[in-house]
Parts: structure tokens; C-alpha cells; sequence
């Protein structure tokens, strides 16, 4: 179960003040947890990736646009799925923020359970993503814990070979090579033989 500290959370980023307080008291009648900001200067002032959530995002911002806060973020490989919330006449530069990997936009007026809808969406994306990102984080550590002989067996395993093969290649008993490959397998933290092969597939090609 998730703490309130981790629990995702929606920021919610405009200058029309109406604006921001209507989405807080929509957001939260369900129960979500949300931060609102008249600026995206005073959003990266506070802001910490350290928590799953999503923002929902206004175009057209004095100072910092929404787009320039969409581009400081991706420079900063800041990757929170953002939800674009626009007038009818900023579809174009929507369109562009969904190019520049927005996850959505909504125009103005929206309805409200579609913007929830999209918002619940958004945030069970950054949580499996986050939750990949770790998993990646710790095949990677495992890898590189790997012996030499266990890169062999490997990179055997990965190129679709036999325990039996194996072991005839590497001068081993075949209960050696799978007695490898389980280690393999207990340090890179999968239980088969696909999800290894998925797994160092991913690893090697984030390098």
C-alpha cells in the first residue's frame, strides 16, 4: 500500500487562478492528491522527481510557457507524462507539445471525467514506468556483478542456445551450465528464461 508521500500526484500548473482552484477541488473530490502553481518558474522551484504523478499544463503562461517548461524538462531527461490543457486556439502549439511527448490535450471547456479519466491514466503510466526503470536499475547492477564464465553462459542463453550446447562449447558438465544460469538469473531478479533474455535485451540496448 502506498504512503500519502508516495502516492502519485497530480500538478496542476495555469496562471488563471479560477483555473487552478476548479481543477484542485475536481482532482481531489476523488481522492487524488494535488499541488497547484500560477507559474511554471514557481512548479521547477519546488518540484522533486522523486514522486510518481503527472501535470496538467496550460500553453499559454506568462514568463515560461508551457512548451518551454515541457523542453526544460525533457533537457533535464525529466520524463512525468504531461497532460496539455489548452483554448481552441492553441490546438497548433498542442499539437506540437503531443509531438514533443505530451501524453494528451484537452481543450477548453473540458469534462470533468474525462480529464479525470486521463489524469488516472497518466498516473498509473508514471508508476509502471517508474517501476521498469528500477527493475532496469537493478538487471543492470546484476550484470554487472556477472562472473566472466556467467557472461558466457549468457550471452549463450541470449542467443537462443541449449544447456546442453552450452556446456559442450565451454568444456562444462551440462548441471554446471544451468547451475550458472540460475545464478545468472538470481542476481538479474527473474524467474525465466524470457524474461532474462527481455530483460538483458533492455539493459544493453539503455547502454
Amino acid at each position: 500500500m502506498m504512503t500519502s508521500s508516495s502516492q502519485p500526484i497530480t500538478y496542476v500548473i495555469d496562471d488563471d487562478k479560477a483555473v487552478r482552484e476548479s481543477l484542485r477541488w475536481l482532482i481531489e473530490s476523488v481522492g487524488l492528491p494535488v499541488e497547484t502553481y500560477g507559474s511554471a518558474r514557481d512548479f521547477l522551484t519546488s518540484f522533486s522527481n522523486q514522486r510518481p504523478g503527472c501535470i496538467v499544463l496550460d500553453v499559454r503562461m506568462p514568463e515560461i510557457s508551457g512548451l518551454e517548461l515541457q523542453e526544460h524538462l525533457s533537457a533535464n531527461h525529466v520524463q512525468i507524462p504531461i497532460i496539455i490543457i489548452t483554448g481552441h486556439g492553441d490546438v497548433p502549439m498542442a499539437v506540437r507539445a503531443l509531438k514533443n511527448g505530451a501524453v494528451d490535450f484537452i481543450e477548453k471547456p473540458f469534462n470533468d471525467q474525462a480529464l479525470l479519466d486521463r489524469i488516472q491514466h497518466a498516473l498509473q503510466q508514471d508508476t509502471e514506468n517508474r517501476n521498469k526503470q528500477a527493475a532496469l536499475g537493478e538487471a543492470k547492477e546484476g550484470l554487472a556483478h556477472l562472473t566472466k564464465r556467467e557472461h558466457e553462459v549468457l550471452d549463450r542463453v541470449i542467443a537462443g542456445e541449449s544447456s546442453k550446447r552450452i556446456a559442450a562449447d565451454l568444456g562444462l558438465s551440462t548441471k554446471t551450465v544451468e547451475a550458472h544460469r540460475a545464478k545468472i538469473m538470481q542476481k538479474l531478479h527473474v524467474k525465466s528464461v524470457a524474461e532474462l533474455v527481455r530483460v538483458t535485451v533492455a539493459c544493453r540496448e539503455s547502454r
